[in-house]
Protein backbone atom coordinates (compact mmCIF):
# COMPACT_ATOMS: atom_id res chain seq x y z
CA UNK A 1 0.00 0.00 0.00
CA UNK A 2 1.41 3.41 -0.97
CA UNK A 3 2.08 6.04 1.68
CA UNK A 4 -0.66 8.41 0.48
CA UNK A 5 -3.34 5.72 0.77
CA UNK A 6 -1.99 4.79 4.20
CA UNK A 7 -2.14 8.44 5.29
CA UNK A 8 -5.79 8.72 4.16
CA UNK A 9 -6.65 5.53 6.07
CA UNK A 10 -4.96 6.85 9.21
CA UNK A 11 -6.73 10.21 8.96
CA UNK A 12 -10.14 8.57 8.51
CA UNK A 13 -9.45 6.24 11.43
CA UNK A 14 -8.43 9.24 13.55
CA UNK A 15 -11.58 11.12 12.50
CA UNK A 16 -13.75 8.14 13.48
CA UNK A 17 -12.08 7.97 16.91
CA UNK A 18 -12.34 11.75 17.38
CA UNK A 19 -16.05 11.74 16.54
CA UNK A 20 -16.83 9.45 19.49
CA UNK A 21 -19.40 7.65 17.33
CA UNK A 22 -19.58 4.06 16.19
CA UNK A 23 -18.48 3.36 12.63
CA UNK A 24 -22.12 2.96 11.59
CA UNK A 25 -23.22 6.25 13.16
CA UNK A 26 -20.22 8.19 11.88
CA UNK A 27 -20.73 6.88 8.35
CA UNK A 28 -24.39 7.93 8.56
CA UNK A 29 -23.39 11.34 9.92
CA UNK A 30 -21.21 11.79 6.85
CA UNK A 31 -24.03 10.73 4.53
CA UNK A 32 -22.46 7.45 3.45
CA UNK A 33 -22.97 3.78 4.24
CA UNK A 34 -20.94 1.81 6.79
CA UNK A 35 -19.70 -0.51 4.03
CA UNK A 36 -18.50 2.43 1.91
CA UNK A 37 -16.78 4.02 4.91
CA UNK A 38 -15.12 0.67 5.70
CA UNK A 39 -13.93 0.46 2.08
CA UNK A 40 -12.37 3.91 2.50
CA UNK A 41 -10.69 2.85 5.74
CA UNK A 42 -9.28 -0.34 4.22
CA UNK A 43 -7.87 1.41 1.16
CA UNK A 44 -10.10 -0.56 -1.25
CA UNK A 45 -11.73 2.68 -2.38
CA UNK A 46 -10.32 6.18 -2.24
CA UNK A 47 -12.58 8.91 -0.85
CA UNK A 48 -12.54 12.36 -2.38
CA UNK A 49 -10.36 14.97 -0.74
CA UNK A 50 -13.54 16.88 0.13
CA UNK A 51 -14.95 13.81 1.91
CA UNK A 52 -11.77 13.39 3.97
CA UNK A 53 -11.70 17.05 4.98
CA UNK A 54 -15.41 17.00 5.81
CA UNK A 55 -14.96 13.86 7.94
CA UNK A 56 -12.16 15.52 9.90
CA UNK A 57 -14.03 18.80 10.31
CA UNK A 58 -17.28 17.17 11.47
CA UNK A 59 -15.43 14.77 13.78
CA UNK A 60 -13.54 17.64 15.42
CA UNK A 61 -16.74 19.67 15.87
CA UNK A 62 -18.62 16.67 17.34
CA UNK A 63 -15.77 16.06 19.78
CA UNK A 64 -15.58 19.71 20.82
CA UNK A 65 -19.37 19.95 21.19
CA UNK A 66 -19.43 16.83 23.36
CA UNK A 67 -16.56 18.16 25.49
CA UNK A 68 -18.39 21.47 26.00
CA UNK A 69 -21.77 19.76 26.54
CA UNK A 70 -23.24 21.48 23.49
CA UNK A 71 -25.72 19.42 21.46
CA UNK A 72 -25.05 18.37 17.89
CA UNK A 73 -27.66 17.64 15.23
CA UNK A 74 -27.34 13.97 16.18
CA UNK A 75 -28.08 14.65 19.87
CA UNK A 76 -30.97 17.02 19.13
CA UNK A 77 -32.71 14.78 16.60
CA UNK A 78 -32.18 11.73 18.83
CA UNK A 79 -34.09 13.54 21.60
CA UNK A 80 -36.79 14.55 19.13
CA UNK A 81 -37.07 10.97 17.84
CA UNK A 82 -37.47 9.57 21.36
CA UNK A 83 -40.18 12.12 22.19
CA UNK A 84 -42.04 11.43 18.94
CA UNK A 85 -41.97 7.69 19.68
CA UNK A 86 -43.77 8.36 22.98
CA UNK A 87 -46.56 10.03 21.02
CA UNK A 88 -46.61 13.33 22.90
CA UNK A 89 -46.83 15.86 20.06
CA UNK A 90 -46.82 18.90 22.36
CA UNK A 91 -43.60 17.78 24.05
CA UNK A 92 -42.03 16.84 20.71
CA UNK A 93 -42.88 20.29 19.33
CA UNK A 94 -41.42 21.92 22.45
CA UNK A 95 -38.20 19.97 21.84
CA UNK A 96 -38.17 21.08 18.19
CA UNK A 97 -38.38 24.70 19.34
CA UNK A 98 -35.59 24.05 21.85
CA UNK A 99 -33.51 22.51 19.06
CA UNK A 100 -33.97 25.70 17.03
CA UNK A 101 -33.19 27.99 19.97
CA UNK A 102 -30.10 26.03 21.00
CA UNK A 103 -28.81 26.09 17.43
CA UNK A 104 -29.43 29.84 17.26
CA UNK A 105 -27.27 30.29 20.38
CA UNK A 106 -24.58 27.94 19.05
CA UNK A 107 -24.31 29.83 15.76
CA UNK A 108 -24.19 33.15 17.63
CA UNK A 109 -21.67 32.16 20.33
CA UNK A 110 -19.85 29.03 19.09
CA UNK A 111 -19.84 29.41 15.32
CA UNK A 112 -16.88 27.04 15.09
CA UNK A 113 -19.26 24.24 16.16
CA UNK A 114 -21.57 24.70 13.16
CA UNK A 115 -20.00 21.58 11.65
CA UNK A 116 -21.49 19.53 14.50
CA UNK A 117 -24.86 20.39 12.93
CA UNK A 118 -23.72 19.40 9.44
CA UNK A 119 -23.65 15.79 10.61
CA UNK A 120 -26.63 13.96 9.14
CA UNK A 121 -28.85 13.08 12.11
CA UNK A 122 -30.61 9.75 12.69
CA UNK A 123 -33.92 8.97 11.03
CA UNK A 124 -37.05 10.47 12.56
CA UNK A 125 -40.72 10.52 11.53
CA UNK A 126 -41.10 12.55 8.27
CA UNK A 127 -43.05 15.48 9.80
CA UNK A 128 -40.46 16.01 12.51
CA UNK A 129 -37.62 15.55 10.04
CA UNK A 130 -39.13 18.20 7.78
CA UNK A 131 -39.70 20.59 10.69
CA UNK A 132 -36.23 20.16 12.17
CA UNK A 133 -34.69 20.51 8.69
CA UNK A 134 -36.67 23.74 8.20
CA UNK A 135 -35.57 25.11 11.57
CA UNK A 136 -31.90 24.19 11.07
CA UNK A 137 -31.80 25.44 7.48
CA UNK A 138 -33.45 28.71 8.49
CA UNK A 139 -31.04 29.29 11.39
CA UNK A 140 -28.00 28.59 9.19
CA UNK A 141 -29.29 30.95 6.50
CA UNK A 142 -29.99 33.67 9.09
CA UNK A 143 -26.43 33.27 10.36
CA UNK A 144 -25.07 33.73 6.82
CA UNK A 145 -23.99 30.08 6.54
CA UNK A 146 -24.82 27.44 3.98
CA UNK A 147 -27.47 25.10 5.37
CA UNK A 148 -26.36 21.51 5.95
CA UNK A 149 -27.02 19.10 3.11
CA UNK A 150 -29.39 17.00 5.23
CA UNK A 151 -31.80 19.93 5.54
CA UNK A 152 -32.68 19.64 1.83
CA UNK A 153 -35.61 17.32 2.47
CA UNK A 154 -38.63 16.97 0.24
CA UNK A 155 -41.68 19.00 1.17
CA UNK A 156 -44.30 16.95 2.99
CA UNK A 157 -46.78 15.14 0.74
CA UNK A 158 -49.66 16.16 2.97
CA UNK A 159 -50.16 19.48 4.70
CA UNK A 160 -49.26 19.54 8.36
CA UNK A 161 -51.18 22.23 10.21
CA UNK A 162 -50.19 22.64 13.86
CA UNK A 163 -53.43 23.24 15.73
CA UNK A 164 -53.63 26.60 17.49
CA UNK A 165 -56.44 27.55 19.87
CA UNK A 166 -58.68 30.37 18.64
CA UNK A 167 -57.31 30.27 15.08
CA UNK A 168 -58.89 28.63 12.09
CA UNK A 169 -56.82 26.54 9.72
CA UNK A 170 -56.96 29.38 7.17
CA UNK A 171 -55.68 31.87 9.77
CA UNK A 172 -52.85 29.54 10.76
CA UNK A 173 -51.83 29.20 7.11
CA UNK A 174 -51.99 32.96 6.63
CA UNK A 175 -49.73 33.52 9.65
CA UNK A 176 -47.16 30.87 8.70
CA UNK A 177 -43.74 32.13 7.56
CA UNK A 178 -42.93 31.33 3.92
CA UNK A 179 -39.88 29.24 4.81
CA UNK A 180 -42.20 26.78 6.63
CA UNK A 181 -45.12 26.95 4.21
CA UNK A 182 -42.85 25.97 1.31
CA UNK A 183 -42.29 22.66 3.10
CA UNK A 184 -46.05 22.16 3.52
CA UNK A 185 -45.80 22.89 7.26
CA UNK A 186 -48.17 25.46 8.71
CA UNK A 187 -47.52 26.95 12.14
CA UNK A 188 -48.82 30.33 13.25
CA UNK A 189 -45.97 32.77 13.83
CA UNK A 190 -47.05 33.23 17.46
CA UNK A 191 -46.42 29.51 18.07
CA UNK A 192 -42.83 29.92 16.92
CA UNK A 193 -42.03 32.41 19.67
CA UNK A 194 -40.28 31.19 22.81
CA UNK A 195 -39.53 33.11 25.99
Amino acid sequence: MDQDTQAVIERLTDALATSGLSLRRFAHALGTSPSRFSAYRSGQTAPSAAFLLRAERIAAALSEARRDKIPSSIDAIDALRRAAKRGDEDWTYALALELRDRLHDILARHRELAAAWEAQPPAVEPRWKALSAAFVGHEFNNAGLTAPKWTDVERLDEEWVLDTPRLTEAEIKQQTPDWLAERNIFIAAKDLITA
